[in-house]
C-alpha cells in the first residue's frame, strides 16, 4: 500500500516568511498559471485538437522538499547530483506529538536498541495540522544532542513534519549545518506520517534532476511492507502441505 506524505502544490501555497532588512517579509510561495490556454492553443491544430500548457514559478525551498549539500554549502553536492539510491530508503518514523512551540527533542525519544542505520528517520511532531496558520511557523525541533547521535548512527536522510528542521531562533541552524556536511539529506513539510505509526515502510522523496538547484520540492509517499521472509515462508508450507496431501493421495 502507498501512502501520500505530500502537501498539495498550488498557486499561493503557504511557504517561508523571510525578514528583510527593512522589518517587511518576502513571503515564499508558487505562482500557477496558464501560459498556453486550450482556446488560444485550438487554431494551432486547426480546430482539432487543444492543450494547457502550464507555467510555474517558485522558490525551490516551498512544499514537501528535499535539501541537497549544495543548499547549506557552496561546494555541495546539488539535486541533481543524488543518487536514487540516497532518496529511496527503509524509513522509521519516531513518533514525538503532543510538543509545544519552539521545544527541542532530545535522545529520550528514541527507543533503545533501534537500528538506524542507513534509514530514513522521519519525525511527527503533529505540526502538518497547521499548515497554512500562522502557528505553523512557530515550531518544536530536534535538539543538538539529538542531531549529534543521528549523525553517529549513520541515518541516510532525516525528515520532519514542520516547517524547518531547524528552529528558526538558532542562526547557526544546526540541523542544516552538520547533516548536510555529513551527507545526511534532509526532507521538510512531510504530511501524514501518523499512518505510517508501527509500520516497516520504504520511503521515496525523488526530486527532479536538476542542475544547480539547492533543495526541490517532491511527491514524498511511502510503501508500507509485509515482512518478505514471513510470506515466502507461509507459502513453502503451503506447499509442502499441498505437496503431502497430494502425495497421500497417490
Amino acid at each position: 500500500m502507498f501512502i501520500d506524505l505530500s502537501h498539495y502544490f498550488e498557486n499561493d501555497m503557504p511557504g517561508f516568511k523571510m525578514k528583510n532588512e527593512d522589518g517587511t517579509y518576502t513571503k515564499y510561495t508558487a505562482n500557477i498559471k496558464p501560459f498556453l490556454t486550450h482556446k488560444e492553443s485550438k487554431p494551432k491544430y486547426q480546430g482539432k485538437a487543444s492543450f494547457e500548457i502550464t507555467e510555474i514559478s517558485f522558490q525551490t525551498s516551498i512544499g514537501t522538499y528535499l535539501d541537497s549539500p549544495y543548499h547549506r554549502y557552496p561546494a555541495g553536492r546539488d539535486i541533481s547530483e543524488i543518487k536514487i539510491d540516497e532518496v529511496i530508503l527503509s524509513g522509521i518514523v519516531i513518533d514525538v506529538r503532543g510538543r509545544d512551540e519552539f521545544e527541542p527533542v532530545g535522545l529520550d525519544i528514541i527507543p533503545k536498541n533501534l537500528e538506524l542505520k542507513g534509514k530514513a528517520v522521519l519525525f511527527n511532531f503533529g505540526w502538518d495540522k497547521y499548515w497554512g496558520k500562522d502557528k505553523y511557523h512557530s515550531y518544536p525541533y530536534i535538539s543538538e544532542e539529538l542531531i549529534a547521535y543521528l549523525i553517529a548512527k549513520e541515518v541516510r536522510l532525516v525528515g520532519v513534519d514542520t516547517l524547518n528542521i531547524d528552529s528558526s531562533k538558532k542562526m547557526n541552524r544546526p540541523a542544516h549545518t552538520l547533516f548536510l556536511k555529513n551527507e545526511i539529506l534532509i526532507v521538510e513539510n512531510l504530511t501524514g506520517l501518523e499512518k505510517l505509526h508501527n509500520k516497516i515502510f520504504r520511503f521515496f522523496a525523488v526530486p527532479l534532476k536538476a542542475k544547480g538547484v539547492a533543495a526541490l520540492p517532491i511527491r514524498a509517499f511511502a510503501e508500507t511492507l509485509d515482512c518478505p521472509v514471513k510470506n515466502t515462508l507461509s507459502k513453502q508450507l503451503e506447499f509442502i502441505e499441498k505437496d503431502d496431501s497430494e502425495n497421500l493421495s497417490n
